[in-house]
């Protein structure tokens, strides 16, 4: 089931969730567009889902449903969760920033507003596989991370936890496509405001910040400090993040690229080469590509990635949770390769 199904994480599930072999989507909702016909709103999934409504949030329609995927504006969740975890056997991945911080400290701080469930943050396990694969393994309850933390935390964790580079002094200057900021029209995201313009916002104050920070102190076991900067590109899909950090000792581009490499190695959705990444080529996959240099000049170390932000930065991961928390193999329903053009 999709809480949730008629924003754009909502609908990549839909049409992610039509190739995998194990899972049916017994029902989608979405208050605002209840009674519409998913086909009508996306006609990309008439094929899929041609009768299919979606329908009103009411807690008896999770009854059936041994999964449930919550694709909700931050702070919707943190209401319903209490609500659809009475069946012990019912697994949850929550695609808002709900549950996956470890401190309720930090939501006032950066979302303005107090958690509503705070008893319920341990409860939950962070969603990035190629990180914390033992834990989602069997998981009953999954926070998957956001579009920018998947693509700025792949790009560093290796290295913070090697110790390769320094944890203060981070800087991740990231771009997303207009797709990143939701369905809703808005005066930011309208066309003629995006067409033709690349502009920063959130500017110290992002919420993804403590959130990035957060993987990467786990990943170091010490406090990281990282300067996080958004920006809108004038896309529909796509993230590219270029992460600069100094490093604790004289290195190399081929000492970086291999700590990467060996990272990843057996990882079938992150993608490590000399090749600069484009997030046309992550695009409809559920792939990471990173690639890093080291400048003899500056001495600053710079690594690369890119993914698409609805699929390996949304629904996708998602997905490769669910498949883990349900027993399933990790790659079921998911793509690797691109569309191009």
């Amino acid at each position: 089931m999709i809480i949730g199904g008629s924003g754009y994480s909502g609908a990549e599930l839909l049409r992610l969730c039509a190739s995998h072999p194990h899972l049916e989507v017994v029902a989608a909702t979405a208050d605002s567009k209840a009674g519409t016909e998913v086909a009508d709103l996306y006609p990309s999934l008439s094929g899929a889902y041609p009768n299919m409504a979606y329908v009103p949030y009411e807690p008896e329609h999770v009854e059936h449903a041994d999964l449930v995927f919550l694709a909700l504006p931050h702070g919707a969740s943190q209401r319903i969760v209490p609500e659809i975890i009475k069946d012990d056997a019912r697994h949850i991945v929550d695609l808002a920033a709900d549950f996956r911080l470890d401190d309720a400290a930090l939501y006032p701080q950066w979302y303005s507003e107090t958690h509503q469930a705070p008893d319920l943050l341990n409860e939950f396990v962070f969603g990035l596989p190629e990180l914390y694969r033992e834990q989602i393994t069997g998981a009953r309850m999954v926070a998957a991370p956001g579009c920018y933390v998947t693509c700025s935390v792949l790009a560093l964790a290796p290295l913070v936890a090697a110790g390769l580079v320094q944890t203060t002094g981070i800087v991740v200057d990231a771009a997303s496509g207009v797709s990143g900021a939701g369905r809703v029209p808005r005066d930011q995201t309208t066309f003629c405001t995006v067409d033709e313009d690349f502009t920063a916002y959130g500017l110290l104050e992002h919420r993804h910040t403590p959130e990035i920070e957060m993987v990467l102190r786990r990943s170091a076991d010490t406090q990281v400090e990282v300067l996080f900067t958004p920006h809108l590109a004038p896309m529909s899909r796509g993230i590219l993040a270029t992460c600069y950090a100094r490093p604790t000792s004289p290195t190399t581009t081929s000492e970086v690229l291999s700590c990467l490499a060996d990272t990843y190695a057996s990882e079938p959705f992150v993608i490590v080469d000399h090749r600069l990444p484009h997030t046309k080529s992550t695009l409809g996959s559920n792939t990471c590509h990173i690639t890093a240099r080291v400048d003899p000049r500056t001495g600053w170390v710079v690594v690369i990635s890119a993914l698409d932000n609805l699929v390996k930065g949304a629904s996708g991961q998602a997905i490769q949770c669910a498949n883990l928390a349900l027993g399933l193999p990790e790659t079921c329903g998911l793509g690797v390769t691109g569309v191009y053009p």
